[in-house]
């Protein structure tokens, strides 16, 4: 029996990893110890509970105000003192957060195989998203298997010099964890919400958070404001819980009768309104897969995006943070059905749903326990992706183009 750890603490990652997690436990070779970091503490127990699952070991970092030093050296204390008894085979972080970099790089220094989950994502901007591109870029360097969501994750990890053999193209894990929420959500868990399937207007699910928006989040939450103007519209914001952006957005959008804020739902009843809402404008990177997946147009609050798969499909477009351009690229959906339809129907590059099953796979071949799994390819030309983001002239003089 092989050890494996698993270290979490958003509440993304454990949305993303909750299918891997349940995979992992499932393996007859395999014995999965989830390490809560607790950097999101509620949000993380919450989300953990609707999959059944619970840390085996939980580090507590938070504490009120911390800077992203902090956070990230309370992590690796944490590691430190816990990670020696556990005689890990190999160490699993996922994504680009304070908790994925610490991880990895205490799973380095003690010698464990680090495996990056949902590697390769590039926005080509150190500074956005901020700090994640800098987070992924760093764990990227000392992991020792890489585990791509698609072909053109793939492509940046060959452009910055990471070996073909060490990566594996999964498809995106929250796509199992979608199709798993879609059969157990039930209510929208606020009361707020109560009467959203009766409510005959439009509703946009509408969000914003990342740091590196925190200097436009009024002009953001302007922009919700007058989209919440358009007849017959409803906009719904689950608002993050971090104070910054609760400061910046709540006065601009509080007494619109036609805006609805709510606290940050649980995982189960966010699928629900995620499938209720007609589109998305966000800066959420989950938005930017779970929306595709569903068909609903999503709309980024940002001028880059690592997630450029659903921008090149058509079913995600880039609209900057400028109030103007939000405002215009939604009313133009929601004026406009033929452009609507067009955003509605394309096609999800994100998975199959077998993510977690080709990530276990993946990791049980690299502790020797079972042969390398089939690389996910997404039902739509996949060249298309991959070229995206592949065709730097670096790349071209460095690395063979690779086999989709």
């Amino acid at each position: 029996m092989r050890t494996v750890s698993v270290v979490i603490g958003t509440r993304p990652e454990a949305i993303k990893m909750a299918p891997v997690i349940r995979a992992l436990q499932a393996h007859p070779g395999l014995d999965p110890v989830v390490i809560s970091t607790g950097q999101h503490r509620q949000m993380l127990d919450e989300t953990l509970d609707a999959f059944g699952l619970a840390a085996d070991i939980d580090l507590q970092v938070m504490a009120p105000r911390q800077t992203l030093s902090q956070v990230t050296a309370r992590i690796l204390n944490g590691l430190e003192a816990r990670l020696p008894g556990l005689g890990a085979d190999a160490l699993l972080v996922h994504g680009d957060t304070a908790t994925t970099l610490a991880g990895a790089l205490a799973g380095f220094h003690h010698g464990v195989p680090v495996v990056h989950v949902e590697a390769g994502l590039r926005s080509g901007e150190l500074s956005s998203p901020f700090p994640e591109e800098g987070n992924r870029r760093l764990v990227g360097q000392i992991s020792a298997l890489h585990l791509a969501p698609t072909p053109a994750n793939r492509a940046n990890l060959l452009c910055e010099g990471i070996p073909d053999e060490t990566i594996v193209v999964t498809g995106n894990t929250v796509i199992d964890a979608l199709r798993w929420a879609g059969e157990h959500a039930v209510e929208y868990g606020d009361p707020a919400l109560r009467d959203l399937d009766e409510d005959p207007r439009r509703i946009v699910l509408a969000s914003a958070h990342r740091r590196d928006a925190w200097p436009q989040l009024a002009e953001i939450a302007a922009a919700f404001r007058r989209i919440a103007d358009e007849p017959c519209t409803r906009v719904v914001i689950p608002l993050h819980r971090n104070p910054a952006v609760r400061q910046a957005i709540l006065p601009v959008v509080a007494g619109h009768p036609d805006i609805t804020v709510t606290d940050p739902l649980p995982y189960l009843s966010f699928m629900k309104l995620l499938k209720r809402a007609d589109l998305i404008v966000s800066d959420s990177s989950g938005a930017q897969e779970e929306g595709p997946a569903l068909g609903k147009p999503t709309l980024v609050l940002s001028e880059v995006t690592e997630r450029s798969e659903a921008v090149v499909a058509g079913t995600a477009k880039l609209v900057g943070k400028t109030t103007e351009r939000i405002v215009a690229a939604t009313l133009e959906l929601l004026r406009d059905p033929v452009a609507y339809d067009r955003m509605a129907g394309a096609a999800n590059p994100y998975g199959d749903g077998r993510a977690a099953r080709r990530t276990v796979d993946a990791v049980a071949c690299f502790l020797g326990l079972g042969d390398r799994p089939e690389p996910f390819v997404p039902e739509t030309p996949v060249d298309q992706f991959a070229a995206e983001l592949a065709r730097s002239a670096d790349y071209e003089r460095h690395a063979p183009q690779p086999t989709l």
